[in-house]
């Protein structure tokens, strides 16, 4: 049996839980069946809450505590909830939470449901601090305000599919947001811009992934790896797709010879341009300029 205690609701507290109806069409629609909001609220000063789920929940709880203090326990982990800290307990795991008596806590929270809510859960047990603590940031209360009143406004689906989309977002803001992925991600993202920019900046020559490599003062296997992580493709292959992708431009715009046009992507074999072009475009060069300009 569930027990939920509350001394005559928390004042400004708002919340909406959705009907089962609405639950059950999320699990048909294609936008919405991998992740989706079930219920959703904020206890501000919340005096004598507790709440126990001796079965657990079908659904997945997210809490993001902002002030005052609380414990949870989750199977047989205990925890000590304190300010900007948050807190997901997974599907049907007994527990039960209450927020401190002399200081009580502030939070939002939310139930939510899916079919990628297993690997979301896995990935936030992978890269959450032991206590759950996150930095502040405003615009995480500003996304989960603008989701609320989506949900309390209005049912229609594609308002419904938006609100999902944008929670989803809300609840990766905490699960992705260590300071290591931040840097790391923004260390490769400078990194394989600028070697992008460089591969644009030069479709006239050619070079070797280990040339490539070297400019940029990266070992040639950390590169390949980083690289076609980010992009799908190694660095070679991706050179090519830029340099068919800006014979397409020559072809479509200018009057160019083949040959010519072969050499200005720094390939200097002409034939092996068009059988290069063909294997991705499924044309020859000369169909490809034909289709355009008929």
């Amino acid at each position: 049996m569930d027990t939920i205690k509350v001394k005559d609701g928390f004042l400004g507290q708002k919340m909406v839980v959705l009907p089962e109806s609405i639950k059950k069409d999320f699990h048909q629609n294609k936008i919405c069946s991998s992740f989706f909001v079930t219920d959703l609220g904020f206890y501000p000063n919340a005096h004598n809450h507790y709440r126990t789920r001796k079965k657990g929940a079908k659904e997945l709880i997210f809490i993001y505590c902002i002030e005052g203090n609380g414990d949870m326990i989750v199977g047989k982990s205990k925890l000590k909830i304190t300010p900007n800290s948050y807190h997901i307990i997974p599907k049907n795991e007994p527990h039960e939470y209450r927020s401190d008596t002399n200081n009580p806590w502030s939070i939002y929270w939310m139930h939510f449901n899916g079919k990628a809510t297993e690997q979301l859960y896995q990935r936030y047990l992978e890269q959450r601090n032991t206590d759950g603590s996150v930095s502040y940031e405003s615009h995480r209360i500003e996304l989960f305000n603008k989701i609320f009143n989506m949900y309390k406004s209005e049912y229609t689906v594609p308002k419904l599919e938006f609100a999902n989309i944008l929670a989803l977002q809300f609840i990766s803001s905490f699960i992705y947001s260590s300071k290591e992925i931040a840097a790391e991600s923004t260390l490769h993202t400078n990194l394989i811009n600028s070697i992008i920019d460089f591969l644009n900046d030069n479709l006239d020559k050619t070079f070797k992934a280990d040339e490539i490599a070297e400019q940029f003062k990266c070992s040639p296997s950390y590169l390949f790896n980083l690289f076609k992580k980010r992009t799908g493709y190694s660095i070679i292959h991706f050179f090519n797709l830029k340099k068919i992708q800006k014979a397409c431009e020559y072809l479509k715009y200018t009057e160019l010879s083949i040959k010519q046009i072969s050499y200005k992507i720094g390939i200097q074999d002409p034939l092996y341009f068009s059988r290069t072009f063909k294997k991705h475009f499924g044309f020859s060069p000369k169909d490809y300029r034909k289709e355009q300009r008929d």
